[in-house]
């Protein structure tokens, strides 16, 4: 299985308290097959509002690698160390193996 199937989703408690939702997978394109997108996407958007969307360097098949960028993202998110906007999290996406 890959991304392509099965996004890695996480949920971030802000210290003001809101939740965010983190994805990474492949986006949603009405006019490219799933199974054709080799472009992998960080999204973070709660309930009501989507926050931020940016690329990522990794490849559809690099599940473990979203999952641990996921983890990253949440820890910051949660720490306050990161916002929840694509200027944030957009070098984690650019660099998802650094620590």
């Amino acid at each position: 299985m890959s991304l392509n199937g099965r996004p890695i989703e996480q949920t971030a408690s802000l210290p003001d308290g809101r939740q965010v939702h983190v994805r990474i997978g492949i986006p949603d394109d009405s006019y490219i097959a799933k199974r054709e997108l080799r472009t992998v996407d960080v999204e973070l958007f709660t309930d009501d509002e989507h926050l931020a969307a940016v690329n990522s360097v990794l490849l559809p098949e690099q599940e473990s690698e979203a999952r641990a960028l996921a983890r990253r993202i949440v820890t910051g998110l949660e720490s306050g160390e990161l916002e929840p906007t694509a200027g944030a999290i957009e070098p984690l996406a650019d660099d998802p193996s650094a620590d």
